[in-house]
């Protein structure tokens, strides 16, 4: 593969980033799952086998993806995943009740899985190497604008229409735009995106220290940004006394520290050695849940939450690239393998959820923590593995 080839045309690069926006859909499991465990009556343990239930498929359906990618190809596999997630978002809207919830959020996983494994490697694919983190920062950025509109919206319909449901069928209308969008996009795709995988290819890969490594970053940076997006509107209840309707404001201050760090880090990342910027961006998150788990006031947890999504933004876009360079002729196996890592927000989030229910919500936030301290001790051995 030529690596400095780059996508001519707007209308293709457009197609493959409005993908992105597509993919944020599945932060509404956060704040969604604070209403259906008041609809339902749902106890925090149950409530939080919600997102459980999305990203369970990341473990399932990440290897098969990179398989059917090596098939028939990134964009026709891309188009699949939104057309599956528009179906997901007409269900909940069209029949509420918590059998067909934990079924369209089980689709919505597995959307968001065949999504994620074909879409970085393809708009990768589009640019030169050495701008790889960069460009993958810009599709988070992107992501992070669709994940910060969704508690927004839910809290404009659950108020406007009185009904927050009607924020699923404004994300069906927005993956039908895009699956129209990108189906009539010319993508001229490389070679090395027909590549052929297999189950053992992939697992295989893990046997080499850098890749692991990665891997296990990104499970624990997603249990980490699932875990946030899901207490932050349980902490400002709490510890603020914020109704439901306003406590997504949390998962709102959230999402916009990550829309400004992913923006940031899409030019400093050209500028900056990746691993460098990773362990610094660490080191200040660490420090940032202090205040989160003992802070009281309203703007003290904002903060705390604030400086948290900011430098946790580029985290997994930084341990992908990394991956992905580093055996870039096998992105279709790396791209897979890392995506399966997105399972980790099926793994923590539980643990997290029975340790809140057992411990309380600061030994809940302690799981988070820890999640951080071994990243940061991962960044030290990648930094020993770089060559």
């Amino acid at each position: 593969m030529n690596q400095n080839r780059v996508q001519k045309g707007w209308i293709p690069v457009i197609a493959v980033f409005f993908g992105f926006f597509i993919m944020g859909f599945v932060d509404i499991v956060g704040i969604a799952t604070n209403y259906v465990k008041i609809d339902f009556n749902l106890s925090n343990s149950l409530a939080n086998t919600l997102p459980m239930i999305v990203f369970l498929w990341f473990a399932l359906f990440s290897i098969p993806t990179g398989i059917l990618m090596g098939k028939i190809g990134r964009k026709k596999t891309v188009l699949i995943s939104l057309s599956i997630t528009e179906l997901a978002m007409l269900i909940p809207f069209i029949v509420y009740s918590f059998v067909w919830v934990l079924v369209a959020f089980a689709l919505l996983g597995i959307s968001n899985t065949i999504l994620q494994v074909s879409l970085n490697p393809l708009v990768a694919s589009m640019f030169d190497k050495n701008k790889t983190a960069s460009v993958l920062s810009t599709g988070q950025f992107i992501k992070s604008i669709s994940s910060l509109l969704g508690p927004i919206i839910v809290g404009f319909t659950a108020v406007y229409f009185d009904n927050w449901r009607y924020t699923f069928l404004l994300f069906a209308i927005i993956s039908l735009l895009s699956v129209l969008l990108l189906g009539f996009s010319k993508i001229n795709e490389t070679v090395e995106s027909n590549q052929q995988s297999s189950f053992k290819s992939v697992i295989g890969l893990l046997k080499n220290r850098y890749i692991l490594l990665s891997f296990l970053g990104i499970l624990l940076i997603v249990g980490l940004d699932v875990g946030i997006n899901t207490s932050a509107p349980q902490i400002l209840m709490e510890r603020a006394g914020l109704e439901i309707s306003r406590a997504g404001l949390g998962s709102s201050v959230y999402f916009i520290a990550k829309t400004i760090g992913t923006f940031l880090g899409a030019f400093l990342l050209l500028k900056t050695r990746p691993l460098r910027f990773l362990r610094i961006s660490l080191v200040i998150a660490i420090l940032s849940f202090i205040p989160l788990m003992f802070g009281t006031g309203l703007w003290v947890i904002l903060t705390a939450i604030f400086v948290i999504g900011l430098t946790c933004a580029n985290v997994f876009s930084i341990l992908f690239s990394l991956a992905l360079n580093k055996l870039s002729e096998r992105s279709n196996d790396i791209s897979a393998l890392m995506i399966m890592g997105v399972s980790g927000g099926a793994i923590i989030l539980p643990v997290q959820g029975v340790v809140n229910d057992a411990f309380g919500l600061i030994a809940s936030l302690l799981v988070l923590l820890s999640c951080l301290i071994l990243i940061m001790l991962f960044t030290q051995k990648l930094k020993e593995n770089a060559k």
